[in-house]
This record gives structure tokens, C-alpha cells and sequence, in this order.
């Protein structure tokens, strides 16, 4: 028990940490050590296909002591691998043009490394005091392939803080076997008026991000709403009115209700709408982790508004574990509850896949891309440490706070309360046109959320995939706000259509109808990768279509728990309010 207590609380304090991350660390003394870190390596337009820095014959610079570094676990996943540089960096000493780091010279194995490198075009990767710095390694001209060799570094300072670095290559070298490059820097330091707090505005793209397009889509997505809602209203209002008036006084139907369905048998099948679904363990657990998941968005989204965690390395992905593990006692609630109230019987087989569920997905996904990272020694292979992190979360953090709320919800809301007895015998399903069937529904319900959400996914996948800083979080939050709204109404309107044809499945098309805009956004993956992107590579594809598959999986399970939700509440108001025989 202590030492649950403890990995939760390490976890809980190192998230802390990163959210109020205090400035007062960034505090440098006159002539104090400032340490140059090399991150990675890799091909500019494969993003996440990354090496370590010296991974490539460079040299490391002739400075052998170091002040400190400690790799976290969101930066180990993020494939962030830290090395001291050994240049001699002190806060406002300037260090003159043309001081020597290194020689090497190059052998048929090292030329061929550069080579490599400029030809697919390797971008690298620094830090300073945090901010992070990108450069080429060299360029290809007329055939003929150069190397930067000497790298000026520009510091700005405030005060006591560093507060922003830009980086200059110059003086290309050609590469050729027995040439001896020498590699040179200069540090320059200049007084600067930004506020420490707005360091990272430089890195930000406001002309991107905040584009007319972006305006445009969330007045687009919000009109979308304006229309759904009516539409729910009208039916809810008008049509279910009639609904009602037409089974309590026998009322001949009149022009306008002939236009809108041969028949209205949605009360005829009140004895099965609140049958259970099929697969129950299955079915609960997806809505419990769809309880979670959501739980999880809106907590990370309200956190980076807040405490813009973008200017820390890894502190988003740092916050989202730390949220989804405290989040988990949602899961069981929910998924607890809503199994025992359809007379489900093995709550521990069910509280295990809800516990489990989103865990085994992403460490399977996981498993293969790292798989392939290893083979490549890429940065992005997840050490054995890590993954006994992950695991140790999951089994001693997850799974009793999984349990907790499965106990919990199975206790206070696990009895059924439905508004109509359910019948022994299951009416039989008539026949419906093909365009009413179930599959058919579900397919086109995806169709609209993912209408009201495809521009900001354009602007996601380019922040995650190419070299922008998403920092529009109030945005992500509308336009999450509006995706929800849109899917409710959607299922509630598939889910009516469904019951007027006397087909009482409507649980499983109602989490489907919702959960099918997955569908539609791993499509649109495809169509940013081939025509959006240049990754290139085995590596780079298959990491880029698993984790579109996790995220694409995830956002359809957020889909259609809030379709089930607004469905549920739908459908028990319409059955409530009538008069049954």
C-alpha cells in the first residue's frame, strides 16, 4: 500500500512540477556555467524519425564537466535524449569567432555518415537554459555535398535569464574521404527587453494558427450546430408531440406526419428498448474509458490554457498521464454501474478490460513501433526503465483506482431504473428498408462530427507532425465543446429513425454512430500523409498510421460515449412521457 502511495504521490508532485514551473530556475549568475545539451538527428521532413545528436561522427567539444541532467518519463517516450555538447558556454562571456571544438577527420565510414545525412537532408536539434535550437547539417550543391562547420550562437538576455537563442551556420565545408574538418563556434551575448514569461512567443505562429480559415471553421461548425439542434428540437417539439397524441386518442395521421415515416412504431417495442446490449463487458468498458477519455481532454486542454505547457519539454504528455491515471476511478464508475444495471454477473472480468482497455492498446501499438526503433537505434526506442514505469502505473495506480470507482458505481447506481419492464421474449426485428439498417446508420453518423472538426484537425496533425507549437488550446476547447453537441444530436436523430423501424439495438448503434467519426478522421490521416507531408521511410509511415490509429481509436471512443449519453437521455424522456398499454 506504501508504495502505491508513493508512485502515485512522485507522479503527482513531478506533474506539479512541471505545470508551476518556477522561473526563478532560469536564474544565471555573471560567468556561471550555461550548458549546450544535443538532442537528435534526423531527416527534416521525418519529424519523429530521430538519432542521437553524436549518433553522426561529430566531435564532442573539449569541456568535460557538467552541472546536471535527469531524464524524465515523458521525454524518454518523446525519444528526448539529452548530451552534454562540451562547449564552454558562461552566461554573458562572450567567446570569439572561430574557437575550435573539435577535428575529425574523415574516413570512408564518416564520410559516408555525412553524406547520408546531407542528402536526406538531417536537421538537428539543441537546447539552452530550455529553448531549443534547430539547424541544418549542411546542403547538397551541384552534387556535391557540404557540411557546416562553425555555429554562432546569438544569446539574449534580461536580467539574470536567458531569453531567447538564435543559431547561424556558416563556413560549408566540402565532404571528401581524408578531408579534416574542424569544427568552430562564437557566442554573442545581448541585452534584450522580452519579459522572460514571453521567450516562447518567437517560437509561435500566430499567422498560422490564427488564420481567417480557423475563424472561419469554428462560424462553420457553429452554424452546424445552430441546424442540428433545431433539427433535434423538431423532432423532440413536433414531431414526438404528434408521436404522442397519435397513440393516446387513435388521431388519423395527417399529410405532414405521412412525410415523415410510413409508420411510427417506436412505442410498440417498448418492452425491448431496455433489453441489454450484446457484449455487455465489452460494451461497458467502452463507455467507461469514453468516460475517462473525455474526462482526460478536458482536463489537459483547461490545464495547457492555464499553465501554456507547451514552453516545458514533455510536460503535456508528463500532464495527460498524470490525468488519465487520476481520472481512472470515472472508468469504473461509469462502466461499473452501467454493467450491473444490465444484470451483468463477472464485474471483476469487466473492471479488468476497463482498467486495461486503452493501456493494452496503446503499449501494443507501442510494442511495434518500438520494435522498429530499436532496429534503427532510433531515439525514439523506449528504454527497459520506461516501460517497467509505465507498467508499474498501470498495475499499481490504474487498476485499484479502477476498482474503486467500479465498487463505488456498482453500489450507488448499479440497479436498474428503467421507465418500461423489459419483456421475457425478444420481439422479433421486421424488415426495413437498407438504408435504415444499423450499419448504414452508424456509417453516415460519423459523417457530420467530423465535418464540424476536419480544419482544426489540419492544424493538429501539422503541429504534431511538422515543426509548429500548437498553442491555440482555447480553440481545441470550442471546437471539442461543439464536436460533442454535434455528435449528441446526431445519434439522437439515428437513434429515433432507428426506433420508428421497430429495431431495438439502439445502444450499440447509438456508441457506433458516434464513434464512427474515427473512421472518417483515419481517412483524412491518410490524405494529409500523401498529399500534406514528405515522410518517407518504414519507420516514419508506420509510426506516423499506428499512433493516427490510437488517436483516431481514442477521439471515436470520446464520439460515441457522448453520443450513448445524449441518446440514453433521449430515449428514456420519450418512453417516460408516454402512455403505455
Amino acid at each position: 500500500m506504501h508504495n502505491k502511495l508513493f508512485i502515485f504521490c512522485s507522479v503527482l508532485l513531478s506533474i506539479l512540477n512541471i505545470i508551476h514551473a518556477d522561473e526563478h530556475n532560469h536564474i544565471y549568475e555573471d560567468h556561471e556555467e550555461v550548458v549546450l545539451w544535443m538532442n537528435t538527428v534526423g531527416p527534416f521532413h521525418n519529424r519523429q524519425e530521430t538519432y542521437g545528436y553524436f549518433s553522426l561522427p561529430f566531435c564532442v567539444g573539449s569541456k568535460q564537466s557538467i552541472s546536471h541532467y535527469h531524464e524524465t518519463m515523458s521525454e524518454a517516450l518523446l525519444g528526448v535524449e539529452l548530451e552534454f555538447s562540451g562547449y564552454a558556454i558562461d552566461f554573458k562571456d562572450s567567446v570569439p569567432k572561430g574557437t575550435v571544438t573539435c577535428m575529425v577527420e574523415l574516413d570512408e565510414e564518416k564520410y559516408k555518415a555525412f553524406v547520408y545525412a546531407v542528402k536526406n537532408h538531417y536537421w538537428f536539434q539543441m537546447y539552452i537554459d530550455d529553448l531549443p535550437i534547430w539547424g541544418a547539417v549542411g546542403k547538397e550543391h551541384e552534387k556535391k555535398y557540404y557540411i557546416h562547420t562553425h555555429k554562432r550562437f546569438d544569446i539574449g538576455y534580461n536580467g539574470k535569464q536567458i531569453i531567447d537563442v538564435n543559431l547561424t551556420n556558416e563556413h560549408e565545408q566540402l565532404l571528401h574521404v581524408g578531408a579534416k574538418i574542424s569544427f568552430t563556434y562564437e557566442v554573442n551575448w545581448r541585452p534584450s527587453t522580452v519579459e522572460f514569461k514571453d521567450r516562447f512567443d518567437k517560437y509561435l505562429d500566430p499567422n498560422f494558427f490564427q488564420h481567417r480559415i480557423h475563424w472561419f471553421s469554428i462560424f462553420n461548425s457553429f452554424m452546424m450546430v445552430i441546424f442540428l439542434v433545431g433539427l433535434v428540437s423538431m423532432i423532440l417539439v413536433r414531431t414526438l408531440r404528434k408521436d404522442y397524441a397519435r397513440y393516446s386518442k387513435d388521431e388519423e395521421m395527417d399529410d405532414m406526419e405521412r412525410d415523415l415515416g410510413d409508420e411510427y412504431g417506436w412505442k410498440n417495442i417498448h418492452g425491448d428498448v431496455f433489453r441489454s446490449s450484446s457484449y455487455p463487458i465489452l460494451f461497458t468498458s467502452l463507455i467507461g474509458c469514453g468516460y475517462q477519455l473525455t474526462s482526460v481532454v478536458l482536463c489537459v486542454i483547461c490545464f495547457a490554457i492555464m499553465g501554456e505547457l507547451y514552453t516545458e519539454r514533455g510536460s503535456l504528455l508528463s500532464t495527460a498521464i498524470f490525468v488519465y491515471a487520476a481520472t481512472s476511478p470515472i472508468n469504473g464508475y461509469f462502466g461499473g454501474s452501467l454493467y450491473s444495471r444490465m444484470s451483468g454477473k463477472v464485474w471483476i472480468r469487466q473492471m479488468l478490460l476497463s482498467a486495461f482497455l486503452i493501456p493494452m492498446c496503446i503499449c501494443g501499438t507501442a510494442f511495434l513501433i518500438n520494435f522498429i526503433a530499436i532496429y534503427y537505434h532510433a531515439t525514439r526506442a523506449i528504454p527497459f526503465g520506461t516501460m517497467l514505469a509505465v507498467t508499474c502505473i498501470c498495475l499499481f495506480v490504474i487498476l485499484p483506482l479502477t476498482m474503486v470507482g467500479t465498487i463505488v458505481g456498482r453500489n450507488l447506481s448499479g440497479q436498474p431504473d428503467h421507465p418500461c419492464r423489459v419483456n421475457a421474449v425478444p420481439r422479433p426485428i421486421p424488415e426495413k428498408k437498407w438504408y435504415m439498417e444499423p450499419v448504414v446508420i452508424t456509417l453516415l453518423g460519423g459523417i457530420l462530427p467530423f465535418g464540424s472538426i476536419f480544419i482544426e484537425m489540419y492544424f493538429i496533425f501539422t503541429s504534431f507532425w511538422a515543426y509548429k507549437i500548437y498553442y491555440v488550446y482555447g480553440f481545441m476547447l470550442l471546437v471539442f465543446l461543439i464536436l460533442i453537441i454535434v455528435t449528441v444530436c446526431v445519434t439522437i436523430v439515428c437513434t429515433y429513425f432507428l426506433l420508428n423501424a421497430e429495431d431495438y439495438r439502439w445502444q450499440w448503434t447509438a456508441f457506433l454512430s458516434g464513434a464512427s467519426t474515427s473512421i472518417y478522421v483515419y481517412i483524412y490521416a491518410f490524405y494529409y500523409f500523401f498529399f500534406k507531408t514528405k515522410m518517407y521511410g518504414l519507420f516514419q509511415t508506420v509510426f506516423y498510421f499506428g499512433y493516427m490509429a490510437m488517436f483516431s481509436g481514442a477521439l471515436g471512443m470520446i464520439c460515441g460515449t457522448v453520443g450513448y449519453i445524449g441518446t440514453t437521455y433521449f430515449v428514456r424522456k420519450i418512453y417516460s412521457n408516454v402512455k403505455i398499454d
